[in-house]
């Protein structure tokens, strides 16, 4: 872990013991707590998990069981750049699986996952609603329909060659300084 990712965790577990003062030590606050760390960090930490189950006196696998319980906490951070892979009905018969296992061999991760360098994760979703469009990726909040999976490399190179050239533009503006 570098630096500045051990320096942004203790930031976020400072606000989270923060945050979790304002809350009474009852039960009943066991998923609002949990919703408001996953609306505002976009996962739950292992360690944020425990120190919920402390501060609401429960054992650390009742908090684990009732986030794990719903499918809208997620335990790893996710991506900068977050691919939704459709698997309903449509975009599974078109071959959404396919597309799915390609995002994973290109990012070298599994749906669930995040990249160890945090730019990319990987979801499968249920529907996204474009049916007409199967196969459907959502990569960040642009649809991509149709998919193939020759369009997978494209989308993950559109995404390093745009980092590469903020890259050199930093590096052109720190040289002319």
């Amino acid at each position: 872990m570098n630096l500045s990712a051990e320096t942004e965790e203790k930031v976020m577990f400072d606000d989270i013991a923060s945050m979790l003062r304002t809350f009474e030590e009852k039960r009943e606050n066991l998923m609002p707590i949990l919703q408001e760390i996953q609306e505002k960090y976009r996962y739950l930490a292992p360690p944020a998990l425990e120190m919920v189950a402390k501060r609401l006196g429960l054992s650390s696998c009742d908090v684990y069981g009732v986030a794990t319980f719903y499918n809208q906490f997620r335990f790893n951070p996710p991506g900068k750049h977050q691919i939704k892979v459709c698997l309903g009905t449509a975009c599974h018969v078109r071959g959404g699986d396919i597309i799915l296992e390609n995002f994973e061999r290109k990012l070298e991760i599994q749906a669930g996952q995040t990249t160890p360098d945090r730019e990319f994760s990987i979801d499968r979703v249920a529907c996204v609603g474009c049916c007409a469009l199967a196969p459907v990726a959502i990569v960040d909040d642009t649809v991509y329909g149709h998919m193939a999976p020759s369009k997978v490399e494209g989308v993950i190179l559109g995404f390093e060659i745009e980092k590469e050239r903020k890259e050199r533009e930093k590096q052109d503006s720190e040289s002319q300084e």
